[in-house]
């Protein structure tokens, strides 16, 4: 079975990368990660990325004169190695038009809000400001609009009374490691198709209706 090809970009400790490495570590998942690039030296998951014997790279972003050589030194390393999908994994950097253009449908990224509500930072205390009954991650083609692009997958979780931004984003972040893996299985075994800015999921089935909180609670 051939493996779609994937190149992840990190900054800190990637603990998506680390659900990324444990789905790919069955020989059946149809993707392998070929390349972990982080723009911060010695940012965590790179060795977490060295520990299951995945290649990695550091691209550091303070030794280039501007963000078009320093993405320009990206997609190099990218298809050096053989990159097929990226997956950015919490890589804190603005990424430009060209690189975008270059990666189009091609770069994914996952955000800890149900797109297109709450982009940017600061999500789960803007969810809880508001009152919403329902928070979630999204992941999704990137644009080169901040956290827009079309939609792959998304998780939808409860808010509870009393969650502050820090219990909220540990609940999300558990729904995070989870629809990674699945959003690249998709992508992958060509179920998920690009068409226009919306994705089409092939037999994917409707969900049942959730309640928060739940009718006659």
């Amino acid at each position: 079975m051939s493996r779609l090809r994937l190149g992840v970009l990190i900054s800190g400790r990637g603990t998506n990368l680390q659900a990324l490495i444990d789905a790919c570590a069955d020989p059946g998942f149809p993707a392998e990660i070929v390349l972990v690039l982080a723009n911060v030296p010695g940012a965590a998951g790179l060795d977490a990325a060295s520990r299951a014997g995945i290649a990695t790279a550091t691209v550091d972003h303070k030794a280039f004169s501007g963000r078009e050589p320093f993405d320009a030194a990206l997609t190099e390393a990218l298809e050096a190695a053989g990159v097929e999908l990226v997956c950015l994994a919490g890589f804190m950097r603005l990424l430009t038009p060209g690189f975008v253009g270059h990666w189009r449908d091609r770069l994914i990224n996952i955000h800890p809000s149900l797109l297109p509500a709450y982009p940017g930072l600061d999500t789960h205390a803007r969810a809880l400001a508001d009152g919403v009954r329902f928070a979630g991650c999204t992941v999704h083609f990137v644009r080169t609009e901040c956290d827009v692009g079309p939609i792959i997958l998304q998780a939808a979780v409860p808010v509870a009374a009393d969650d502050t931004p820090e219990t909220l984003a540990a609940r999300v972040l558990e729904s995070e490691h989870r629809i990674y893996p699945e959003a690249v299985r998709l992508i992958a075994t060509g179920q998920a198709k690009v068409t226009g800015e919306r994705v089409a999921v092939a037999g994917a089935a409707l969900p049942a209706a959730t309640v928060n909180p739940p009718l006659g609670g």
